[in-house]
């Protein structure tokens, strides 16, 4: 789980080559920006996290934005 005060990013910039995933907003709005294009997710929705992803994200809004965020992480090679 994670929370995103007013006026945070959670970034820098970064991908999720070898760690796909998904995230479910559970309160707030959370802005995803990528591709310069910044979408704005509210609760009960989410996105996809998958090897083409490099994005950051950032809660405009004036409540904390709270997320669960589950990536697939391989085990570690020998």
């Amino acid at each position: 789980m994670v929370t995103i005060e007013p006026g945070g990013v959670f970034g820098p910039l970064h991908d999720h080559a070898g760690r796909p995933g998904t995230v479910y907003v559970l309160s707030g709005i959370i802005t995803d920006h990528r591709d310069g294009v910044a979408t704005e997710y509210g609760p009960g929705v989410g996105w996809p996290e998958d090897r083409n992803t490099l994005h950051w994200l950032e809660n405009r809004g004036v409540v904390p934005a709270v997320e669960i965020s589950v990536d697939i992480i391989g085990a570690p090679m020998p």
